[in-house]
C-alpha cells in the first residue's frame, strides 16, 4: 500500500517540485498598487513582480525591473511576417521613435535614438493591460498589440535616480487588427524568431512538408517535449529581466518553463500557426505555458499536448520532465490550476 502511494504521489511533487521553480509573487495592497509590470521571471526572490509606485508632479514614474530587451539581427523569415519601422506613422523627438505604421500587423515598435547609459523602458498600454519592457538605445524592438482591437498608448520612459522613471515620449493610437492571430504569428521581443535562424530551420525540418496545422503542433511539440529537459540549476540562479534566446535553448537543449514556451511559439509562428505564449500562476507559482489556435481546434487555451486523438490542456515543461505521468498530466491538465495575467 505505502509503496503504491509512493509511486502515485512521486509524479505529482515533480510537478509542484518545478512550479517552486518558477517566482511566487507576493501580494499587494489594494491602495498601493498603482499598475503592474510584466517581467517573467522563474525565480528571484529580491524582485516584486507588482510595482509599489508614487508618481511626483515630475512625471516620474517607478518602474520594477522588467526583461531585458533582445539585441537586433538579421530576420531569419519571410518579409511577410517581419516586423518593420514603415515610418509612415510615427511619434518622435529628439530622444525616441515609436512607430506605430503597422498596428494592423499586431505590432509597434520603439527605438530610443538620443545618446544615454541609463536604463530605459517601454510601455504598452492596452484596452484591458498595461505590458512594461526593458528598451536597448538605438536598437528597433518590437513588442505585441496582445489585447487586440482598441485604443493603446506606447510611453518611454528614461531612468532618473533609483527606479523612478521620467517619461521621454508617448503615442496614442487606436488598432484595428487585420484578424485576431496578427499579435501571435509574428516575432517580438519575447519571442524573438527572426534571430533565430537555426530554429526557424529546425522547424521546417521538422514540420515543413506538413500541411496540416495539427500535424505541425504534434510534431515540434513533440521535439520540444523529448529533446529539452528541465534545467533547475539554472531555475534556482536566472536573474530578473531574463529572456530565452531561442538559438541557444535549442543547442543546449535544457531551460526552465520559460524556455520550452518561448521556443515553442517561435518554432510554430514560423511554420504559420498562431501560438501565443502565456505568462500567469500554475497555483501559486509564476509560470509560462503556450496557446495554440487552429481552424479545426479554434484556441486551445492554457497549453496543450496530444493524447493520441484529441488535443488536451497541457504543459510542454511538465510533459517533458515528467515523462508524461499520469498523474502529472492530470493535476496540469485541469485549467483550474493556471490563471492568465500576461499575453505575448
Amino acid at each position: 500500500m505505502r509503496n503504491n502511494y509512493l509511486k502515485k504521489s512521486v509524479p505529482l511533487l515533480l510537478a509542484l517540485g518545478l512550479l517552486a521553480g518558477c517566482q511566487q509573487a507576493p501580494e499587494a495592497p489594494e491602495d498601493q498598487l498603482v499598475f503592474d509590470d510584466s517581467a517573467y521571471v522563474e525565480t528571484d526572490p529580491v524582485y516584486d513582480e507588482s510595482a509599489y509606485v508614487d508618481i511626483t508632479e515630475m512625471g516620474e514614474v517607478d518602474l520594477a525591473d522588467e526583461a531585458v530587451a533582445l539585441a537586433s539581427s538579421p530576420a531569419a523569415v519571410g518579409s511577410a511576417t517581419t516586423p518593420v519601422a514603415s515610418g509612415t506613422a510615427v511619434e518622435k523627438n529628439d530622444k525616441a521613435v515609436i512607430d506605430y505604421s503597422n498596428t494592423k500587423d499586431g505590432y509597434v515598435m520603439v527605438n530610443f535614438t538620443g545618446s544615454t547609459s541609463k536604463r530605459l523602458k517601454a510601455q504598452v498600454s492596452g484596452p484591458s493591460t498595461k505590458y512594461t519592457y526593458d528598451l536597448t538605445a538605438g536598437t528597433w524592438t518590437t513588442f505585441p498589440l496582445s489585447d487586440g482591437n482598441g485604443n493603446y498608448t506606447v510611453t518611454v520612459f528614461e531612468n532618473t535616480s533609483g527606479s523612478k522613471y521620467a517619461k521621454v515620449l508617448n503615442a496614442s493610437f487606436k488598432a484595428s487588427l487585420s484578424d485576431e492571430f496578427a499579435p501571435f504569428i509574428r516575432p517580438n521581443q519575447y519571442v524573438d524568431y527572426s534571430a533565430a535562424p537555426n530554429t526557424v530551420k529546425q522547424a521546417q525540418s521538422l514540420a515543413g512538408g506538413e500541411s496540416d496545422p495539427l500535424k505541425k503542433v504534434e510534431k515540434i511539440y513533440d521535439f520540444v517535449v523529448k529533446s529539452l529537459t528541465y534545467d533547475q540549476k539554472k531555475a534556482e540562479t536566472v536573474k530578473s529581466g531574463y529572456l530565452p534566446v531561442l538559438d541557444t535553448v535549442l543547442s543546449s537543449k535544457k531551460g526552465i518553463c520559460f524556455d520550452y514556451a518561448a521556443l515553442m511559439t517561435g518554432m510554430l509562428r514560423s511554420q504559420g500557426v498562431p501560438c501565443k505564449l502565456v505568462v500567469g500562476y500554475a497555483g501559486q507559482a509564476y509560470h509560462a505555458w503556450i496557446s495554440v489556435w487552429t481552424a479545426e481546434t479554434g484556441w486551445v487555451d492554457g497549453a496543450i499536448y496530444f493524447n493520441g486523438s484529441t488535443w488536451q490542456r497541457m504543459d510542454p515543461t511538465f510533459a517533458s520532465s515528467s515523462n508524461g505521468s499520469e498523474s502529472v498530466m492530470k493535476y496540469i491538465g485541469d485549467g483550474s490550476n493556471y490563471t492568465t495575467k500576461y499575453v505575448y
